[in-house]
């Protein structure tokens, strides 16, 4: 399954969760949530816009859960979250083609010296995955070019 990039929403909020949460707390929170606001289970005397809001809020629900639910979506979905964060917290360095960095074969993973002294590092695992990558001992960041 393709997973769109949504970036105005956060799925976490929307189901009360938090990134950390196992798979079985994030179940709970989503059934919990769709219980209360699923249509079927609405009263009768409810006034029709709150109704509206109501089914609006299930969809917002069943969504958050359909992306962070699913394994491979979830991931997709976190690491999209963790390089807007990277983007919005940190300053970008410089713009880097995977090629420019040196190839560790021993640890199967890219490396870059950052002017700090400290070390740019992207594990061949990750290359299709990522696109920022923090410094691990400053706050400065690269873009990886694909």
């Amino acid at each position: 399954m393709a997973f769109e990039r949504i970036t105005q929403k956060d799925w976490y909020k929307i189901l009360g969760a938090k990134p950390s949460d196992s798979p079985a707390e994030l179940k709970r929170k989503y059934q919990k949530l769709a219980l209360l606001y699923h249509p079927d289970k609405q009263e009768a005397d409810v006034p029709a816009g709150e109704v509206e809001e109501r089914v609006q809020r299930f969809i917002e629900i069943d969504q958050a859960w359909k992306i962070l639910g699913n394994e491979e979506t979830k991931k997709e979905y976190d690491l999209q979250q963790r390089e807007e964060n990277l983007t919005n917290e940190w300053p970008l360095h410089a713009q880097i083609n995977l090629e420019e960095m040196s190839w560790n074969e021993d640890e199967q993973c890219y490396t870059l010296s950052c002017r700090c002294g400290g070390n740019y590092t992207v594990f061949k695992s990750e290359t299709k995955d990522v696109s920022l990558v923090c410094c691990d001992t400053c706050s400065l960041v690269i873009e990886i070019l694909q």
